[in-house]
């Protein structure tokens, strides 16, 4: 194929999830507006939102590109099918999320006390962040295979997907579920 119609080809398949991508976003905006309300409750809940949705998007784009890769070389078929590199990638994946979900409760704690702030106790930081954690791993998992399984048995590249979905699903769920992770936290304490 020519280069112009490679560039059409991707513009093509990328546009409109794109354009999901960017409507998802105002959406996640729209939580953060109502989860400011929470930030007096849980000071240093503000410094854990930008972290905790990047790591969201680095965990599972390396899902989605080991996804992406595994189809285009006959590796993985495009379903929800028992396969050892489907089942270890995600598993690897949820390790990741999870696991980092507590880092980021800790560091932010840390460096807001070694900075003289006043943040929330380390339990709540760490319990919002592991809630949500937890919460958007099977949504992720779930959201992204579903689209790059869609998408590839309808003719689409899953490298133009990766990028859109998991920032669309990472910020839409990402900020939905630290929102309810902060009301069931309200509960708790």
């Amino acid at each position: 194929m020519e280069p112009w119609g490679v560039f059409r080809s991707i513009y093509r398949e990328a546009l409109p999830v794109l354009l999901v991508a960017l409507c998802g976003g105002l959406f996640a905006g729209l939580v953060l507006a109502g989860l400011l309300d929470s930030v007096a409750e849980f000071p240093g809940l503000l410094v854990m939102v930008p972290v905790f949705l990047a790591t969201r998007g680095n965990v599972y784009g390396a899902l989605g590109g080991r996804i992406a890769s595994g189809l285009h070389q006959g590796l993985l078929e495009p379903r929800f099918a028992w396969s050892n590199r489907l089942v270890n990638a995600v598993v690897a994946s949820v390790i990741n999320a999870v696991g980092i979900s507590v880092v980021i409760g800790v560091i932010s704690w840390t460096a807001l006390t070694l900075l003289g702030r006043n943040p929330a106790p380390l339990g709540e930081l760490v319990g919002i962040v592991l809630i949500a954690g937890v919460l958007t791993a099977g949504v992720m998992i779930v959201g992204l295979l579903a689209v790059l399984f869609a998408g590839y048995r309808a003719g689409r590249d899953p490298d133009n997907l990766v990028g859109p979905v998991v920032t669309t699903l990472g910020d839409v769920f990402g900020m939905t579920f630290l929102f309810l992770a902060v009301m069931i936290m309200e509960v708790l304490v």
